[in-house]
């Protein structure tokens, strides 16, 4: 789904005149990485090959740096339990460590309390650490694509990227990924994907190490975790309500309103009306309420 987004960004730009040799050079993609080692390897290296081949015969591109796929990869947080906290640095180490393998440009750690709460600072700084050790002391940073040849991993690159062309395929029937989301395919695809691995977990076909099996007794209440002190919040409030006292209202009145206008002519670009609104200290609140009251709120299709 991430390639077929990519696909409808690329349409839209060439729509509006750009050169795809140009702008594609500036794509980035998100990822997240999970557990299974060897298929998240694999799955990276398909999505580098299948956007590569995505610019060069979809949209003729011939700038090679413009077939790149440059991605983030973020470990996936889904995948953290709150049961036996500690062992999500395990996870997030395995995650860490295919990402890499698979060709990522940059990387997100997540803290293994996170289940839990938001991260303290000792929990962060053993999810750099983790990182750290990765680029520092594994060597796997001084081969590219290190794992290229071997039998299992060619072998899953093929087949995510063979099933990853037939969704694509399935979306351009569709009319697009516009189209997809709007009829609720995307959705009800997560969805279905989302519930079959629950279903597993629940009837022990996966294991999740101390969720469904090797279990302990443990009490969670004397783990320390991180605290965010209220005040913090009233100081804010404070600062804005200050903020709007001090400012230029009329002029933030006037940008807000050129702002609206921009909004509902499909043709402008509204990128330096929003540098007025912020130059002239209209809150982000403030400028998001203008696109609402232009594009509305997208609610989404439920499809059972």
């Amino acid at each position: 789904f991430t390639l077929a987004d990519g696909i409808a960004y690329v349409e839209a730009a060439i729509k509006k005149g750009l050169d795809p040799n140009v702008f594609g050079q500036r794509l980035s993609f998100f990822f997240n990485a999970h557990n299974d080692f060897l298929e998240e390897i694999a799955k990276f290296r398909a999505a580098r090959r299948l956007w590569a081949r995505i610019m060069k015969e979809r949209f003729g591109v011939t700038n090679p740096r413009a077939m790149m796929l440059r991605f983030h990869t973020q470990t996936g947080g889904s995948t953290l339990t709150a049961q036996q906290p500690l062992n999500n640095i395990i996870r997030v180490t395995i995650q860490a460590l295919a990402a890499v393998l698979g060709g990522t440009q940059s990387l997100h750690t997540n803290s293994y309390d996170e289940a839990l709460a938001l991260p303290t600072e000792e929990s962060v700084r053993i999810a750099l650490r983790t990182q750290q050790i990765i680029a520092y002391e594994s060597g796997v940073t001084n081969t590219v694509d290190p794992l290229a040849g071997s039998y299992y991993i060619e072998w899953l690159t093929n087949k995510i990227e063979e099933e990853a062309e037939k969704l694509i395929n399935k979306i351009d029937e569709l009319g697009g990924m516009v189209e997809a989301i709007e009829k609720g395919f995307v959705q009800k695809e997560i969805q279905d994907s989302a519930y079959r691995y629950q279903l597993e977990i629940e009837k022990g076909e996966r294991i999740i190490v101390g969720v469904n099996k090797f279990q302990i007794e443990e009490d969670l209440g004397n783990l320390e975790l991180l605290k965010v002190d209220p005040s913090i919040a009233e100081k804010q409030i404070r600062r804005l309500k200050e903020l709007k006292q001090r400012r230029d209202n009329l002029r933030v009145k006037s940008v807000l309103e050129d702002l609206r206008k921009a909004a509902a002519d499909d043709s402008t670009n509204l990128m330096p009306y929003f540098l007025e609104a912020v130059k002239a200290y209209a809150t982000e609140g403030e400028i998001c309420d203008v696109l609402r009251d232009v594009f509305g709120v997208y609610e989404e299709r439920i499809v059972l």
